[in-house]
């Protein structure tokens, strides 16, 4: 009894969907939406690292940060991608909603209410 995981066209999450049979597995639908127009993908996996060895890596890569425009919501998200992979954790849909919208261009606009540059001015 395998778990599967897919990729759904309607909510476009990746979802994990328990299969009771493995040679009737039926028509699996989307646990968060509902939704049955799924494609499987493959299944993710973990290399065992060390605390050190990933933090070693996160460190080497924070040069990258020296020419960072931080002004620039896509250069950020880019940064933060990077170092969500590295951290090895799921920092949860608020993480990858606010990165998606810093990345389209929708984040950190002026006059946006989401921080836009000279609100945290005095901080």
């Amino acid at each position: 009894m395998p778990i599967y995981e897919y990729l759904c066209a309607d909510c476009r999450k990746r979802v994990s969907v328990f299969i009771r049979s493995i040679s009737n597995p039926g028509n699996p639908a989307c646990p968060r939406c509902g939704g049955t127009k799924l494609e499987r993908v493959m299944s993710r996996f973990a290399v065992v690292r060390s605390e050190d060895d990933r933090m070693d890596d996160l460190t080497d890569d924070m040069g990258d940060l020296e020419g960072l425009d931080e002004d620039d919501p896509r250069a950020v998200a880019k940064v933060m991608r990077k170092m969500k992979g590295e951290l090895g954790e799921d920092a949860g849909d608020d993480f990858d909603e606010a990165v998606e919208a810093m990345e389209s261009g929708e984040f950190g606009e002026e006059g946006d209410g989401e921080g836009g540059a000279g609100e945290d001015d005095n901080l």
